[in-house]
């Protein structure tokens, strides 16, 4: 053995005690020994792998006397196709089944042998001539010979034709043969078409009618239509979809919006100036008498049709088509306001320069030049001037009821106000219908897509629109109607501008916060905010969405609010208006998030502490901005019985906070009614709301005991008492959703003892002792391990060894192929130069 072969298994380190297996190895014997195994076993397995010794009959249903013949073909037919149908080498390409199709082998048909001459009649198809044959096919000279009769024999042995005369006379006599089928082709199509005509002819008088009582037997025969050839013929005759127009985008919807509202500002201006449309238009230019009139162009027909009506020509409608043509004139046209002031200017200028040519045709004729004539021409002119002023006098007049029309009118178009009080300049005076107009026009005039700066500008537009709204809720009388109309253009802007919106927005309640914080700070309490912070608040909850996590508006909005409900103190019946108003803005809020507010709840609960006697507000605890004493304490108390009797039930509106102070005590004790019937259904409204949290009944705990201890139900009206008994049966009705909370079961501590705490040190890299059932576990599981490694190497091995045993194999066949087509091309070669010999020595002869 080569001492370079040998392999050494070292050790780092000598220890004693352990034995070590094969120090030294040699590599080529084990593999060695393996490969002779390999061979006497895998090898001899694979070679007879398709080989048996006993001979067996498979076929299907030979033995089988219940199956018919024919049966028994057509499954073993089946089964032959099943067996080759999985191919024994998917790599091996040459296992294909023969198609076969009509008994002929579909590879034999793929060699186009037969092929069609697309110019040949079908009589010859598939045949050619001997002399192309020869050509082509043959590869012989005396092949190509032409065949000449005996007598001229001896001349073309003596000076035989050469190869491109013998190809250009046969492609010669292939382009005649061609041209005469072309020719019999042509006279078969021409005898065709005689006979159809003359068929035709003869047709007419064979032709026999039937007599009508045969034919009404036919009808009565006909079968009736299938339901299947009706529904195609109705699909066959349904209107087809045809393509709709394109839907205009953003920016073309307002180029179109502000083109049509320059058109009508133009019409107004015009009105309102008092120019008539007629003088606008061109007169006729004057024709001499000569004129033959060679230009003449008829725009419309003016033609209009005869009618009578009761025997009497009907003079009315064509009168009343008249004037209906007018008006569309004078709706097409389309002007600006810089461009009517020109268009005045040019149509005077033209009107004169042709009052000047129609009074110089009329004054000089074709026949007369004299003096006498430029004289009258004189005098017509200022004739003819004097009634056009008195014309346009008399139109004046007329006119003014039109211009005091279109001055009273609204302008279309507006420009965007740069400054709060040129904005509340354009809406003083007008009706709330008039104010949404303007706001509408000025959105569509200055849309963002028609110039660059009309973004900014909107943008303050919304913020002027908020102060506007900021001050129409601070009038003395609140002006609530107006607020709710221009909520929507605020809403148009709050869509097209976003940021903005919520910016402004935002320093509207940053700025009450901070004020709520100042006066919090110095007097150490505060009260409740106006009426246009309220309505700001509600503004904010049909700009924004209320459900989302957090919101840049809302959010602050939202706290805002809560203190609010906790640091304003509840002095006067308007601070519970307003507090209550608040309430139902919380509500509103969290009507899809169902977030729970505790201020809300805690307010509540103070409204019902505020409504009860001193004597009763006792065995609950009160919170904050509500005490358990004070001059406060009744402020919702009514003892008047005539006013509990007379009380109705409706809605309390806000800008009945205004109107208190001149109210009478009998409409103050209806109010403080009503707040008390709106606290209890506000109750009503949150225990639906939060009856799915796991703590309703704690949360709600509270005002059920104030509901039914302490308040005195038997003294108020019976609408009230419904009021307070719905509210109190959806309290009482809620099922408990969940288990109460419960502390955990801890196990007892035990008491300390001195003993040692022994704590076994892991020496990781060696085997942990252990039961010897458990060592003996880990050591079949190690085991297992070793033997499955191993059997996964062997089969490796396996698939190895027979992989290349395919590969031998494959390139001994490819050898052998080869080695046979060498011999073939040879013995080929061979032959080719025995023949080409052969023919050397015909030649020479």
């Amino acid at each position: 053995s080569n001492p370079f072969e040998v392999k050494v298994n070292r050790q780092k380190f000598d220890i004693l005690g352990r034995k070590t297996k094969n120090d030294v190895g040699l590599p080529g014997v084990s593999r060695s020994k393996a490969i002779k195994k390999r061979n006497q076993t895998l090898l001899k397995e694979y070679k007879e792998r398709e080989k048996t010794n006993v001979f067996k009959d498979k076929r299907f249903g030979e033995y089988n006397t219940k199956i018919t013949p024919e049966e028994k073909m057509i499954r073993r037919f089946t089964l032959e196709r099943q067996q080759n149908y999985g191919k024994k080498n998917i790599y091996n390409l040459n296992e294909d089944e023969e198609l076969t199709h009509y008994g002929q082998s579909l590879a034999e048909i793929e060699k186009l042998n037969d092929i069609v001459d697309s110019d040949s009649d079908t009589e010859e198809r598939g045949t050619l001539s001997a002399e192309l044959t020869a050509a082509h096919f043959g590869g012989g000279g005396g092949l190509l010979r032409k065949k000449v009769s005996s007598e001229q024999q001896d001349e073309e042995e003596e000076k035989p034709k050469s190869r491109k005369e013998l190809i250009e006379e046969m492609i010669a006599k292939s382009k005649q043969e061609k041209q005469e089928r072309q020719t019999r082709r042509e006279s078969a199509l021409e005898l065709t078409e005689k006979l159809d005509k003359d068929w035709k002819e003869i047709q007419t008088l064979i032709a026999r009618k039937t007599p009508k009582s045969e034919r009404k037997d036919k009808e009565v025969e006909k079968p009736k239509p299938d339901e299947y050839d009706m529904i195609v013929r109705e699909l066959g005759f349904e209107m087809k979809a045809k393509p709709s127009e394109r839907l205009k985008t953003e920016e073309e919807l307002a180029k179109e919006e502000q083109a049509r509202l320059q058109k009508l500002e133009a019409d107004r201006l015009r009105r309102m100036r008092g120019i008539d449309e007629e003088a606008n238009k061109k007169r006729p230019s004057h024709m001499s008498a000569d004129d033959l009139a060679d230009g003449f162009i008829l725009d419309k027909d003016d033609r209009r049709l005869l009618s009578y009506k009761d025997g009497k020509i009907n003079i009315e409608n064509e009168e009343e088509k008249g004037e209906e043509g007018e008006e569309e004139e004078e709706e097409g046209e389309e002007e600006g306001e810089e461009g009517d002031n020109e268009n005045e200017e040019e149509s005077q200028e033209e009107s004169a320069s042709e009052d000047e040519e129609d009074d110089a045709a009329d004054g000089h004729s074709d026949l007369e030049s004299d003096l006498e004539s430029e004289g009258e021409a004189a005098e017509n002119k200022e004739e003819k001037k004097h009634e056009a002023n008195e014309n346009e006098s008399q139109n004046v007049e007329k006119l003014d009821p039109k211009r005091e029309a279109a001055k009273s009118e609204l302008p279309y178009t507006f420009a965007v106000p740069e400054s709060y009080e040129t904005f509340k300049s354009l809406l003083a005076g007008r009706t709330i219908e008039q104010q949404l107009i303007i706001l509408e026009r000025i959105q569509k005039c200055n849309h963002p897509s028609l110039a660059v700066g009309n973004k900014a500008k909107l943008e303050k537009l919304f913020g002027f629109l908020l102060e506007y709204i900021g001050e129409l809720a601070t009038l003395d009388l609140p002006e609530l109607r107006t607020i709710d109309k221009l909520v929507l253009p605020l809403y148009n802007l709050c869509q097209m501008f976003p940021e903005a919106a919520s910016d402004s927005i935002r320093f509207i309640l940053r700025d009450a916060a901070h004020d709520l914080e100042e006066v919090i700070e110095v007097k150490g309490r505060a009260t409740l905010p106006g009426l246009d912070t309220l309505i700001y608040l509600k503004i904010v909850s049909l700009l924004f969405p209320t459900s989302d996590f957090w919101h840049p508006v809302v959010t602050p909005a939202f706290m805002y609010m809560s203190q609010l409900l906790t640091k304003c103190r509840i002095t006067t019946l308007q601070d519970v208006i307003k507090g209550l108003f608040i309430c139902c803005l919380f509500l509103e809020y969290v009507s899809l998030s169902r977030r729970f507010v505790p201020e809300l709840i805690n307010f509540l609960l103070g409204i019902l502490h505020i409504s009860l006697p001193k004597s009763q507000a006792q065995g609950y605890t009160v919170v904050h901005p509500f005490t358990p004493v004070g001059k406060n304490l009744e402020l919702l108390l009514v003892c008047d019985k005539e006013d509990l009797k007379s009380w109705e039930k409706q809605n309390v509106p806000l800008s009945i906070v205004t109107r208190l102070k001149e109210a009478s005590r009998t409409e103050i004790n209806h109010t403080r009614l009503s707040c008390l019937a709106l606290c209890f259904d506000l109750i009503k409204k949150c225990s639906a709301l939060y009856e799915s949290l796991p703590s309703f009944h704690e949360i709600m705990h509270p005002v059920r005991i104030v509901l039914t201890q302490h308040i005195p139900v038997n003294e108020y009206p019976e609408k009230m008492q419904e009021w307070y008994h719905s509210a109190l049966r959806e309290l009482e009705n809620k099922v408990k959703h969940y288990t109460p909370l419960i502390c955990e079961k801890k196990k007892p501590v035990p008491l300390k003892q001195y003993t040692p705490k022994i704590v076994k040190v892991l020496e990781f890299g060696r085997k942990q002792a252990g039961s010897k059932k458990e060592q003996e576990r880990k050591q079949l599981i190690q085991r297992h391990k070793r033997e499955l490694k191993g059997a996964i190497r062997e089969i490796r091995k396996d698939n190895q060894y027979l992989a290349r045993m395919q590969l031998s194999e494959i390139m001994d066949r490819d050898a052998a192929r080869k080695r046979k087509v060498k011999e073939l091309l040879g013995s080929l070669a061979t032959q080719e130069g025995e023949w080409k010999a052969m023919k050397r020595k015909k030649w020479k002869n």
